[in-house]
């Protein structure tokens, strides 16, 4: 299968079944189709735009707070006495929030025991969560077994990997082609035009996906967004560790590398560009801050929009997990929590809050978690 990235996206030659209905959208929206992509006839993607100046993150006041709470110092190395203790004080406070945040390992027969006659879907962040996070972000990449247990797990059930991202690059860092990829925080998604049958059964992903439908609810904004990303690369380009990346539907600006005195002035840069742009908001990450547009489209909304392409939203059988570390991957736990839709699992090796139901502490307990699904997979145990 070819899925060069340099290359536009392919013309779709099938009409999709995707019923956006159930999404609760608006009828008043308008429709937001890829320019670069042609959508199959009998799709019709509308999203609905959020109220301009209403924003989920800081905006106007307290953005240097935001960073700072955002992004937690690296762990120091123990080296006296008293350091040791305050170690062993953390590792108490971690192991009390596990009560409400059980490890997703130390309990897994009891997920298993849930997941009994039920049909797994995968959903997975990346930076974090399938690889660890980097000081360079181009550097961000993925263990051999950490592929090859994503590879084996997308064999045994539906995988995504939903990622702020773009598509092309978590294609490039993840290069399976098994699964199914929505970057952009889920503004840029790949999904199958071939909705899995009542007895779980359709044809491979890898054949799936020489035809896909793409969906990109914020189309109309790429060439803000490009404008924002010149006008920041320009005007961070003096501050030592700054990087811009474009991540096509929204706008990276990463200062982990940057001296924590500099933090102001590349807040103010992103917080002074912002008031020329009202449609676009402004959210943190760990140690980045993200301008993505103003609509009301999510990670949350994304699961929602491949389960329902998959066939898989309205079935009883169907248990989605989802895994991530990013305060983004919350709206996706907090739609799997209502209802009591499926179950988020948060990748942290620090106490906080959330709307998962389990943890994992990083990366390799989370390679561990995808081996045992699958095995318990083969062994029939599922």
């Amino acid at each position: 299968m070819d899925l060069k990235t340099n290359h536009a996206s392919p013309v779709l030659t099938e009409s999709s079944s995707v019923n956006i209905s159930r999404l609760a959208f608006r009828q008043n929206m308008l429709p937001c189709s890829s320019p670069t992509t042609v959508l199959s006839t009998g799709l019709h993607l509308t999203v609905p735009r959020k109220k301009t100046g209403v924003l989920d993150d800081v905006r106007s006041t307290g953005w240097l707070d935001a960073m700072i709470a955002s992004s937690p110092p690296p762990k120091r190395v123990t080296r006296d006495a008293n350091e040791k203790d305050g170690a062993a004080d953390t590792e108490l406070s971690y192991q009390t929030w596990m009560v409400k945040y059980p490890s997703g390992l130390n309990t897994f027969e009891k997920i298993a025991d849930h997941a009994k006659g039920k049909r797994i879907v995968l959903f997975l962040d990346y930076d974090g969560t399938l690889s660890p996070i980097v000081d360079n972000p181009d550097f961000a990449f993925m263990h051999k077994s950490m592929r090859d247990a994503v590879k084996r797990a997308a064999n045994c059930f539906p995988t995504a990997i939903i990622s702020g991202r773009s598509r092309e690059k978590v294609l490039d860092f993840v290069k399976l082609t098994n699964l199914y990829y929505a970057g952009s925080h889920g503004m840029d998604i790949m999904y199958p035009i071939h909705k899995i049958s009542s007895d779980g059964h359709t044809c491979p992903v890898e054949k799936q996906l020489k035809k896909f439908n793409l969906f990109q609810p914020a189309s109309e904004f790429l060439p803000m967004i490009d404008e924002v990303f010149n006008i920041l690369v320009e005007a961070t380009k003096d501050i030592a560790g700054a990087t811009v990346e474009n991540n096509r539907f929204c706008v990276s600006v990463h200062f982990r590398n940057v001296d924590m005195t500099n933090w102001p002035m590349v807040g103010g840069i992103v917080h002074d560009m912002l008031k020329n742009y009202p449609r676009l908001r402004l959210t943190h990450g760990r140690k980045v801050l993200e301008i993505r547009p103003i609509i009301d489209w999510d990670k949350g909304k994304a699961v929602m929009f491949l389960l329902e392409s998959l066939g898989l939203n309205e079935r009883d059988d169907v248990l989605p997990i989802y895994v991530g570390d990013d305060r983004t991957d919350e709206d996706a736990f907090k739609v799997l929590r209502e209802g009591n839709r499926g179950l988020g699992i948060l990748v942290s090796s620090i106490p906080k809050e959330s709307s998962a139901y389990y943890s994992l502490r990083n990366p390799s307990e989370v390679e561990m978690f995808l081996k045992r699904l699958v095995r318990c997979k083969k062994s029939h145990a599922l």
